[in-house]
């Protein structure tokens, strides 16, 4: 081709082999191709990206199938009595042929609330510890110790809950009522005085269950605050304080949310240690310090021995609600923190 000059550039970078052809015009008049760029994968990225995309594509089948299994259980029951009636019965009674999760769809939701709201601060004060103010002697050790606090079995939170937790919290309760009952949520029915097997006990075990979690997810997000930020902060005369209010938590902003809503989604299916702990009652009510609650998980553990076909189809659709709530809450958590802008790095 008259008046052009033909280039072909090989490089080798991070493992690709490209090969970039360009034609560079010599005269006004020459024609501009467009650039083609060949991409040669080495075979062991492209045995990881293969490897990769199979687990992906089995967690979400394995999902559906988990779905499907639980709409077909449950179509009995829900064909019966209708979605919105079981959504909104208050009354679980199967030897009265009245299946509903309206109460207990309700205070499974209280009672993840009331831990969420226990743990974040102990999870944000903890995560922060680690990452800003614990010695580097001791860093690691403590954070082993977090992260085997999650190791430990529900069974033995919910029995030194049971036994050690309870009648101390009870003085907590009570105190709670006399100096805060004005707040809707401390109040207490008149009659009820026992402060037993109640929401706020319930909360307070999921609490501490969850904290290794969430605080695991703060403390990524923190230690990945850009050195130059925060020197830069601490440069310009701020406190330690100063640069981590500024600098790190805006920057782990999204660990924040996510971590707390991944232990939300946690708390929600929490089950042994829920019914080691709980009264046992169906209806609802805020007032997290009354005797008696009960959530979804400690339902069907409950019923599921002496149930009979139809009362397991209702326990199969209990156990779907919970499913689609639980998948909810953990794929806002996920988008959350996909968008947040911790790991970015430092633009200089």
């Amino acid at each position: 081709m008259d008046g052009v000059v033909s280039d072909s550039v090989e490089c080798q970078k991070w493992g690709l082999s490209t090969v970039i052809s360009t034609i560079s015009p010599i005269g006004e008049e020459a024609p501009v191709e467009p650039i083609n760029v060949v991409v040669r994968r080495p075979l062991q990225d492209r045995i990881f990206r293969t490897v990769v995309r199979a687990a992906g594509g089995v967690t979400l089948v394995a999902m559906g199938l988990i779905f499907a299994f639980l709409v077909i259980k449950s179509y009995k029951s829900l064909r019966l009595d209708g979605l919105a009636r079981f959504l909104t019965t208050q009354q679980f009674i199967p030897q009265a042929g009245r299946f509903g999760i309206g109460s207990v769809l309700f205070n499974t939701v209280i009672v993840a609330l009331v831990a969420s709201v226990l743990a974040f601060p102990m999870s944000i004060g903890t995560a922060l510890y680690l990452t800003h103010y614990c010695p580097t002697s001791l860093r690691r050790l403590l954070t082993s110790l977090l992260d085997l606090m999650a190791a430990i079995p529900s069974v033995v939170f919910g029995l030194w809950g049971l036994y050690f937790l309870t009648p101390r919290q009870r003085k907590l309760s009570i105190w709670l009522t006399h100096h805060l009952g004005f707040i809707p949520i401390f109040k207490t029915s008149p009659n009820d005085h026992s402060y037993a097997g109640s929401a706020f006990l319930a909360g307070t075990v999921l609490a501490l269950m969850i904290i290794p979690i969430s605080a695991a997810i703060m403390r990524e997000a923190f230690s990945q605050a850009p050195p130059g930020e925060q020197e830069g902060a601490l440069a310009l005369g701020a406190t330690r304080w100063g640069m981590i209010r500024t600098v790190v938590i805006p920057f782990g902003r999204g660990g924040i949310i996510g971590g707390s809503m991944l232990a939300l989604g946690r708390a929600l299916g929490e089950t042994i240690a829920v019914l080691l702990l709980i009264t046992t009652v169906f209806n609802r009510s805020t007032r997290i310090l009354d005797s008696g609650t009960n959530t979804v998980a400690a339902l069907i553990a409950n019923q599921f021995g002496e149930a009979t076909p139809l009362t397991i189809s209702a326990l199969m659709a209990a156990g779907l609600a919970l499913f689609v709530l639980t998948l909810i809450v953990n794929t806002l958590a996920s988008i959350i923190v996909s968008r947040s802008r911790s790991g970015a790095a430092t633009e200089i």
